[in-house]
């Protein structure tokens, strides 16, 4: 029986000694209810861990976003949900036992509502970084001419009198 790949790649990634360093990504949700200053601290204590734990490769500082779903999390004083958040991402590189102290830094955090942290790659972190410069430099979307239009006709329509 032939041997499945990705079976080698995990048993291979679940044997590593952690010489080796790797590229990892930490996306992360901060707490939309912080003051914009604890928002930016928050941020600057994340970066300098995983500063001092590897080498910081891009990131992209927090920035408030509508989510996409509601996210629950319950606390000491019961259940909070959370509609928005700042929302940002490092890209470091480090070995696997700085690696696990990073995720536990980060599931401690009580500003971070939510994170990922996911292996990548330098050329695919540098191209995330080019792409949210370019959505940032790009003007904002202008409204569709005929879409305005529709929405001019069918208000007409409302209001008109046969």
């Amino acid at each position: 029986m032939a041997k499945n790949q990705d079976e080698d790649v995990l048993v291979s990634e679940l044997e590593d000694t952690g010489a080796e360093p790797r590229v990892y990504e930490l996306g992360f949700h901060l707490d939309p209810e912080l003051p914009l200053e604890e928002v930016k601290k928050a941020y600057k204590a994340i970066h300098t861990l995983l500063a001092s734990k590897g080498t910081v490769i891009a990131e992209v500082e927090p920035e408030k976003i509508q989510l996409a779903y509601t996210i629950s999390r319950q606390e000491v004083a019961g259940r909070r949900d959370f509609n928005s958040a700042y929302f940002a991402w490092i890209v470091y590189e480090t070995t696997a036992p700085q690696h696990a102290e990073v995720i536990s830094a980060a599931d401690a955090n009580k500003a971070i509502v939510r994170f990922i942290d996911l292996i990548t790659t330098k050329d695919a972190a540098r191209h995330a970084l080019e792409v949210h410069e370019l959505r940032e430099k790009a003007p904002a979307p202008e409204s569709d001419p005929e879409e305005v239009l529709n929405t001019e006709v069918d208000a007409a329509i409302e209001t008109a009198t046969i």
